[in-house]
This record gives C-alpha cells, structure tokens and sequence, in this order.
C-alpha cells in the first residue's frame, strides 16, 4: 500500500496537464501513485500523460470513453492502492510539500480528512478561498463542517481522505452529472472522524473559463440544483447536527410567463417563501 493515491481526471486540457503532473511528479512524498483516467480527450492531453509515464512508472493510465468527472474519479478509486487518496483537476496543481505536509499532519492526529489552503487563479487575480492560519483539528460534527467552510464551499480537491473512510461508508461521485463534488464532499465531512486543518500549503485552483464548473447549460443549472437538494437531503436524513440557516435550496419555483411568481428555499429546519423570487413574504419551520 502507497502513502497516497492522487486521481487526476483528464478531458482535454493538453495546454494545462504538464503543468498539473510537473507539481506531482514533483511531490516531496515519494511513496505516491498518480492514476490519471484520460476521460475521451480528443486533443493531446493521453500523449503528454503517455510521455510522463514512460519517464516515472508511478504515474498510471486508464482510458475510457467520455464519462464525465465523477465516472472517471470512481474508476481511479477503483484501482486506487493508497492509504489515503486526493484528487487534483487537471488545470490544477499543488506545492510541492502538498501531500506530504497532508499526510504527516493525518497520520499525526489520525484524523480520516487533511485539507490545505484552497487558491483560486484566473482573470489575472489571486484569491485564497480557504485561508488556514494554524495547525488545528476539528472533532465534532459542527466543527467539522466550518473548518472547511463546507456548507457554502465543498470543495473536495484541496483535501486528502482515508480511502478505508470512502469505502465503508459508500462514499463514491455521483456520475453524469455536473456539481459532483457537493454531495462526495459532504458525505466523507459527516462521517470523518476527524479533520485536520493544515497551514502554509496550497492547492492552486485555475479559474478555466472553458471548465465544466462554467457551463452555462440548462443540464448545468439543473445539476447543480438537484445536488444541493441532495446535500440537503442527506443531511436531513442523517439528522446533522448542526446549524440552521447556512445552506439553503431553491426545492419549488412557480412560474407565469417566464417570470417567477413564488419561490421556496428551505434550509435544515426552515422554509422561506419569496414573491417574484426575491421578496420574502414568510418563514415557517420544516
């Protein structure tokens, strides 16, 4: 068994790969694996993954026909041998003391998750998403969710997970979808034992105009309403403990001629009804 298995799904992205396996191969943490599912590109993105596997037999292929980013994080999983698994876009990249300041500080409090500092770039801007200060270690339920400010941002790239977390609690992405990643990041937050913060190391997220994350599709917007009911449903059914009125879902909108007349968004423990959409007319428990 490997310290940690890194999954990088690859659907044309030949401009951005080199730079994304550079940042692995490069890993201070040596015992690692970088299983890269090349997702159907079309362009030049399995030559530049075939070129680095020739050159460092940790990084491994699988090929399959376009699935979308859930299908090809699974298929990773699949074949994953490591202790602790990350996931890395492929016009991302991380320091190179990423996984082995993760993995020290997880084995240090055996703590099932270790999260970084998530950086996004794009638009010539640098802007720190989750900033982390100190070396701190979240336990209980409420604490687990705002270490990584979860409700509002679950990002699941800037972290590190027990791979035996993920299989005994089922956790696996949802597939064929868009927004994926709310629902896998939720899930493997709820049952962590626990959560390590981790300082000063970064996960650099590009900003991609061209990514799947700034689809305009109707697919896209539906997807993505569809995944926070089901964060919301989880979270219900699993009675989490937590805070109301931090998370909530758009659950019914009544139209006349395009144009919204009622509006319902329900948090944890709450249901706002919003006239036209935007004005709020009355509050009522669930």
């Amino acid at each position: 068994m490997v310290n940690v298995s890194i999954i990088v799904p690859v659907f044309n992205t030949e401009k951005f790969i080199d730079k994304c396996l550079t940042s692995l191969v490069n890993q201070t943490l040596r015992d690692i694996e970088i299983i890269c599912v090349n997702d159907g590109s079309v362009d030049k993105s399995l030559q530049i993954l075939e070129k680095f596997a020739k050159s460092d037999s940790r990084v491994k292929i699988i090929n399959q026909e376009n699935k979308m980013q859930g299908a090809a994080r699974n298929a990773g999983l699949r074949i994953a041998q490591g202790e602790y698994v990350g996931f890395v876009d492929s016009d991302d990249w991380v320091d190179n003391d990423y996984y082995e300041k993760l993995y020290n500080a997880a084995r240090k409090y055996d703590a099932d998750i270790a999260l970084a500092v998530n950086v996004r770039i794009g638009n010539g801007k640098t802007k720190k998403r989750l900033e982390i200060t100190e070396e701190k270690i979240a336990r209980t339920m409420q604490e687990k969710f705002d270490i990584g400010n979860h409700l509002k941002n679950p990002c699941p790239t800037n972290k590190i997970y027990r791979q035996s977390l993920l299989k005994d609690n089922n956790i696996i992405w949802p597939e064929g979808v868009f927004c994926e990643d709310k629902l896998f990041t939720i899930k493997s937050v709820y049952y962590a034992n626990k959560i390590a913060a981790v300082p000063d190391v970064n996960y650099y997220y590009f900003r991609n105009p061209n990514s799947t994350v700034h689809t305009k599709s109707k697919k896209h917007s539906i997807d993505k309403i569809n995944a926070k009911k089901a964060v919301l449903e989880f979270l219900r059914c699993n009675n989490a403990q937590i805070r109301d009125k931090e998370f909530w879902v758009m659950t019914e909108e009544k139209r006349f001629l395009s144009i919204p007349v009622m509006r319902i968004k329900e948090s944890l423990r709450t249901k706002k009804y919003y006239v036209f959409g935007i004005i709020p007319v009355m509050e009522t428990g669930v």
